[in-house]
């Protein structure tokens, strides 16, 4: 067996509970107060990163903390803003004293402000929209002013809901028209009607942003204050209220237990909106999507109603421990029949989570793809179902096919556990380390895989995009680094290279009194074994392949207070010597990308798509409107190819033993619908000309297959 790391690694991680550390402890009747003693010291105490508390510190979270209540500049009036800039140099004093001034100052004005807008905005929405008026909606909201008074609110709230009914306003229209073309019979509606639909359909669309803003609870607000106090240390570092910390278990372990609903508030109830693969609803096909709860019990106890409830509020007395059984009283989404449905809890899966392989045909030959959305694991018990040993499956799997090569697909996996990932690495490296990291206090540590074993010891490629982060960096540098796989993609990843832990916030209590959620902070910066940190620049690419995303600024380098990049000692490593044409496969592979007529069109698409983004401001004007959306029409019909493109590769699913619902209905549509995908995947194509062309000095026939357990 692989050695089990002592370390946690994360885009988002593990709780540290077993730190052997002195704490103080805290013993404060103030929730909010203790909760700022508590998050000031863990800071302190364990960021990566010292910074102090100043009125540079206070200036900056002052303004991180306006822009995230109020972003677009509809609710607060400029009176309030000067009103609030009394304190901009004074958080640094408050945070020190526990002062909450500021904080309840901005609290209830905000509330105050939210009341006044839901009051007015019907008015706004009773006089039918002119779309033949000439007028704009500005959308600088870094560069507005907030409203000098009411009246300038309201216009700024108007103009908005002028220009969402303008988009209803237009699909309305080309429906008709649409329709008119199908059915002679079909009677148009007119201008005016569609007019008002499209002010209804806003309409109901407002109400239920209010209602959920009205869901919203003191301690909602106040963890967004502490947030802008956190964030100034570093974009990932995060409070996460009780009800946050639960989300987050779920989707960094890919389950959680419940009925296996995704659900939303409406106002009737809590309506059904998805229902997942494989869990009870699934199975017992009783409740569908659409239907609404209205009453939730457990077996022996009275129900509660949930209409009107928050959903969060609702959600906790839905879920439950795996076995137990609720009982939800349902509304019937097509007849309005009531029922009350028993239904036992189990344990959720989030396939779309886990890792999936096909097998790819092309030139008589097989091939591998082992898609990994994220680097998942239960931290309770490591044993259970995580993407290492999910990934050492698929393998195998595809190894029974006779495969020539192996494609693992990297692209938008945001990151996960070290643990899975030194153990992922030494799936396709014999011994020898994987990362270095440098943790607070400049302790450093190498990280290993001592295990010899190696599961794939073919030619290998590694594809990635921008929003391959943090776990998936580890991965892809480290196979880069041995030279085990050639990396296909975007210019570079991500460029996360810091690692979070999860603290939990009640371990420093006497008492049970409060639940104050968790911490999620920078303790440790990783770094490649050759030395080089992937902080901010990210993973190269040795074959470079456009995307439509290619010129979107959405790396770390455009995050707020990133750290900086920098670089330590290399670790002691031997590169693997698999490969007879190593650097010259990747020198005709970028040559290839840029020669090729399709990559060159999708890099002038990305151009365009770039230029479009954050526009300074929309007309109102539906001439103008259509005018501005029949140019983007016209230079966009240029792109038809990239919408065109096909590979020629054939897919064949292998059927795993372990899956209970391989041969649902619903599963082979997603496996359908991800296959579509892969037929029209450019980047994809260029991996697999790799493998074609790589010549390994070892034959996959003699590679070591040990540990299946």
């Amino acid at each position: 067996m692989k050695r089990k790391i002592i370390i946690f690694f994360i885009t988002i991680t593990f709780a540290l509970a077993s730190w052997k550390l002195i704490n103080p402890t805290f013993d404060n009747s103030n929730k909010d107060k203790l909760l700022i003693e508590i998050i000031k010291y863990v800071l302190e105490k364990y960021h990566y990163n010292s910074i102090e508390i100043n009125d540079e510190f206070s200036e900056k979270m002052f303004d991180a903390y306006i822009e995230l209540l109020d972003s677009q500049k509809k609710y607060f009036l400029s009176s309030d803003i000067r009103e609030f800039k009394k304190y901009k140099l004074k958080l640094d004093n408050q945070l020190i004293d526990y002062d909450l001034s500021f904080f309840n100052l901005s609290y209830e004005r905000l509330i105050q402000r939210i009341s006044e807008v839901e009051e007015f905005y019907p008015t706004l929405l009773d006089i039918p929209f002119d779309f033949s008026k000439k007028e704009a909606i500005n959308l600088d909201f870094e560069n507005i002013s907030f409203p000098k008074n009411n009246n300038e609110r309201k216009d700024r709230w108007r103009k908005q809901f002028k220009y969402t009914a303008l988009d209803i306003y237009d699909l309305k229209i080309s429906d008709q028209k649409s329709n008119l073309k199908k059915n002679n019979d079909f009677e148009p509606k007119t201008d005016e009607e569609i007019v008002q639909e499209s002010i209804e359909l806003v309409e109901k669309n407002i109400i239920n942003l209010f209602d959920l803003m009205g869901d919203l609870q003191r301690k909602d607000w106040f963890s967004t204050y502490l947030n802008s106090f956190v964030i100034q240390l570093d974009p990932h570092t995060y409070y996460f209220k009780p009800e946050d910390k639960e989300r987050f278990d779920m989707t960094i372990s890919g389950k959680f237990n419940g009925i296996g609903a995704r659900l939303s508030k409406e106002e009737g109830g809590i309506k059904i909106v998805d229902i997942i693969l494989g869990g009870p609803l699934w199975r017992d096909k009783k409740i569908e999507i659409g239907d609404e709860i209205i009453k939730v019990g457990e077996k022996n106890n009275k129900p509660v109603d949930v209409i009107g409830m928050r959903l969060e509020d609702a959600i906790k007395l839905i879920k439950g421990p795996k076995d137990s059984e609720v009982r939800l009283t349902i509304r019937k989404s097509i007849d309005g029949e009531i029922e009350v449905v028993p239904v036992i809890r189990d344990e959720i899966k989030l396939e779309e989570t886990y890792a999936k392989s096909t097998l790819i045909k092309k030139n008589n030959k097989n091939y591998g793809l082992i898609s990994l959305p994220k680097f998942y694991v239960d931290f309770d018990n490591y044993k259970s179902r995580n993407c290492a040993s999910d990934v050492k499956k698929e393998i195998i799997k595809l190894k029974e096919q006779g495969i020539e090569g192996l494609i693992l697909d990297l692209r938008n996996n945001g990151g996960g556990s070290l643990q899975t990932v030194v153990d992922m690495t030494g799936l396709f490296i014999k011994e020898g380390p994987v990362v270095q990291v440098k943790s607070f206090g400049d302790r450093k540590q190498v990280v290993y895989d001592k295990d010899p074993s190696i599961f794939w010891d073919g030619p290998m490629v590694v594809l990635v995009n921008q929003m391959s982060a943090s776990a998936s960096e580890i991965l892809a540098a480290a196979l880069q680094d041995y030279d085990r796989a050639v990396i296909v993609g975007s210019s570079q990843s991500f460029g996360k290279g810091t690692v979070q832990n999860v603290i939990d916030l009640n371990r420093f209590l006497s008492n049970s009194q409060f639940d104050l959620g968790a911490l999620k902070i920078t303790t440790d910066i990783f770094y490649r074994i050759n030395g080089e940190s992937v902080q901010v620049d990210g993973v190269k690419s040795d074959i470079t392949v456009p995307n439509r995303l290619s010129f979107i600024p959405i790396g770390e380098n455009d995050e707020k207070n990133p750290l900086k990049w920098d670089q330590i000692g290399s670790a002691n490593y031997k590169k693997w010597d698999g490969y007879f044409n190593l650097d010259d496969v990747i020198k005709s592979g970028n040559e290839n990308v840029e020669k090729s007529k399709y990559a060159i069109l999708v890099k002038e698409n990305a151009k365009w798509i770039a230029s479009k983004q954050k526009p300074k401001s929309l007309t109102l004007n539906y001439l103008d409107y259509k005018k501005a959306q029949n140019d983007d029409k016209n230079y966009l019909s240029r792109f038809d190819e990239i919408k065109e493109y096909k590979n020629n590769l054939e897919f064949e699913f292998i059927a795993n033993d372990e899956e209970l619902i391989e041969n649902s209905k619903e599963i082979l549509e997603s496996r359908n619908r991800w296959r579509k995908v892969l037929q029209s995947d450019f980047q994809l194509n260029e991996g697999l000309k790799v493998l074609d062309n790589l010549k390994s000095k070892a034959s996959s026939n003699n590679s070591i297959i040990a540990n299946k357990d």
